[in-house]
């Protein structure tokens, strides 16, 4: 019997936008995996600033809106159930645990494969479930990828957590950005910054 093949693509989708999906559907598909896990990270450890981290049950609850419609792509909480800080090998081991019949393997993005060999178990983690690289924009890959990890030329979206974030605290509508129903999720719950999201809920604000 063939094994499904699940790929396993992490972040702090802080918040989850569009890009994020295109990325991980078109990785799916060319990849072809039976499924693409969209895992919710508490906290990375390489990252020292967390201050403008939602709440990781908002998040999460954003990852499932976002989620809800596109079949292949399915939201996981795993990590937040594990010890802090979590590491993705700890993540894998685990869900290779929990679902035996299925096959993992990583998907990140280039500029994370430029310091991949900074993650804890990195080399074990090429050797027992492969490395699927998606190119993100001012992260070339210039010298050869060694065996387990595959380069997928997925569309280089240049839209981040950061620049969603920035322009809500501007008074701006981003819900062009956003998967359906997570900007009514971040107006409605005041999800980054409860003054701006106060005015825009209640019309003080003219979103452009």
């Amino acid at each position: 019997m063939k094994r499904g093949r699940i790929g396993v693509m992490g972040g702090s989708f802080n918040p989850v936008h569009i890009g994020h999906l295109m990325v991980a559907d078109y990785v799916r598909q060319q990849a072809n995996l039976d499924e693409v896990l969209m895992m919710l990270s508490p906290r990375n450890p390489l990252k020292s600033d967390a201050d403008n981290l939602a709440d990781d049950t908002q998040r999460m609850e954003m990852l499932r809106i976002a989620c809800a419609d596109y079949k292949g792509l399915t939201p996981c909480d795993i990590e937040l159930s594990m010890p802090r800080p979590s590491y993705t090998i700890d993540t894998l081991n685990a869900l290779s645990s929990k679902y035996p019949e299925y096959d993992f393997t990583l998907i990140i993005g280039s500029d994370n494969w430029q310091l991949f060999d900074r993650w804890r178990a990195s080399q074990e983690i090429i050797e027992r479930y492969g490395v699927i690289v998606y190119p993100r924009p001012d992260y070339r890959i210039d010298t050869p990828l060694p065996a387990g990890v595959t380069l997928v030329e997925a569309p280089t979206v240049n839209l981040s957590g950061t620049f969603v974030r920035n322009a809500i605290s501007q008074g701006v509508n981003v819900d062009v950005f956003l998967p359906k129903g997570v900007y009514n999720y971040i107006i409605e719950h005041k999800v980054y910054d409860p003054t701006i999201m106060n005015n825009i809920l209640y019309g003080n604000v003219t979103n452009t």
